[in-house]
């Protein structure tokens, strides 16, 4: 129950031990124009699509770099640990970053960011962590926000990693210009490979930069032998593989489904751990849908939480960071998850904390998270 890696299905593990093939030929040529196809479908894209060899951060990095020329405004939200890291890269790649700032647990406004794009007429790009996934909080407000760059003709670039695939984000309909993410989250793949959408707004200002900053990230280079079928340097073949049967599997399920899914279940997380005394960091109309950010009884170390759950129930968290060191768990709602993952889950957290001193209470938290559960189709409805 990380916040990613996350589980990895059969399927998808079985998929990976098929023989290699060269990057060259037919065959994989095949393969990435159908894995491309699918998983644009999941992007909601009709625009170009790259698929990097890397971490999520080397898709970070490949889109800012892109498009950032020394000196460049790009207006950036901060509001966890993984937004800073942002703000940082743009310094990095020679812009300039307009932070507009969120305590940690909340989202920046609609009405912050207007008023920063207003007062920063120059601004070249938005860029921001829709899931901040040191925190819990997602920022609802995307659309809209797609809308104001678009009359504004600024860039929106959007760190999706912890999110696509788990929460709705129709990238053409939105307006995001640049929007990545990682295959070792929603997409239920091993890590190793990340993504990049690009829009035509956004290669107009990738033709027209004026500094090239990295090579194996040249986006134009990309674009050249996507044109062709191929990547231009060595791809993870076997990853080609797991994304190709995990891009399957989410357009069976149906993206509806599948956010409606991952909504059921953040919310019995919430609602079971809140019934037994448990409060979530995040606010409430902010609260993620694929990373539920739980806090730790008030004297008990989260660090205590967590190694006891993974020793005694077999149960891994993600640990906490940044300005929330030590007060709060992550539980990682992505992926193959459904209601025997839950119901697991709220239990072990009871159990544990209750073990460590805490009074949860117990039946009330399992009682709500079993009714959240219930608004989740049978596993007879689906077969």
């Amino acid at each position: 129950m990380l916040p990613g890696p996350t589980n990895v299905p059969p399927r998808v593990m079985r998929a990976m031990m098929k023989p290699l093939i060269g990057h060259r030929g037919p065959e994989f040529k095949e393969l990435y124009h159908r894995t491309l196809d699918q998983t644009k479908k999941v992007f909601e894209t009709k625009g170009d699509l790259v698929i990097l060899t890397s971490s999520g951060t080397g898709a970070t990095e490949c889109a800012l770099q892109n498009v950032t020329d020394d000196g460049d405004e790009i207006i950036v939200t901060v509001n966890g640990f993984f937004s800073e890291r942002l703000s940082e890269a743009i310094k990095s790649y020679g812009g300039k970053p307009v932070v507009v700032g969120a305590d940690w647990g909340k989202a920046p406004r609609i009405e912050q960011l207007e008023r920063a794009i207003k007062e920063h007429p120059k601004a070249k790009a938005l860029a921001f962590v829709y899931n901040e996934t040191s925190t819990g909080v997602t920022v609802r407000c995307l659309q809209q926000l797609g809308e104001l760059c678009a009359n504004h003709d600024i860039l929106l670039m959007v760190d999706a990693i912890s999110i696509l695939g788990g929460d709705n984000l129709p990238v053409d309909d939105w307006n995001v210009d640049l929007c990545v993410t990682a295959s070792q989250k929603c997409l239920m793949c091993p890590p190793g490979l990340s993504f990049v959408s690009v829009s035509e707004k956004a290669w107009e200002k990738i033709q027209t930069r004026k500094a090239k900053r990295s090579y194996y990230f040249d986006l134009l280079m990309y674009k050249k032998y996507l044109e062709e079928g191929f990547t231009p340097f060595t791809p993870a073949v076997s990853l080609i593989y797991a994304l190709d049967e995990a891009t399957g599997m989410i357009l069976e399920e149906g993206l509806k489904q599948r956010y409606n899914r991952h909504r059921v279940c953040a919310e019995a997380i919430y609602n079971g751990t809140e019934a037994m005394g448990l409060g979530a960091l995040a606010e409430k109309e902010s609260r993620s849908y694929t990373v539920a950010a739980i806090r730790s009884p008030q004297g008990i170390e989260e660090s205590k939480i967590r190694e006891l759950i993974k020793s005694k129930y077999g149960i891994d968290f993600g640990g906490s960071l940044g300005q929330v060191k030590g007060k709060i768990f992550r539980v990682g709602v992505m992926g193959s998850v459904g209601a025997p993952e839950i119901m697991t889950t709220v239990g072990a957290i009871a159990s544990a904390t209750a073990e460590l001193g805490f009074k949860p209470k117990i039946g009330e938290g399992l009682a709500a998270a079993r009714e959240t559960l219930s608004r989740l189709p049978s596993q007879l409805d689906k077969e």
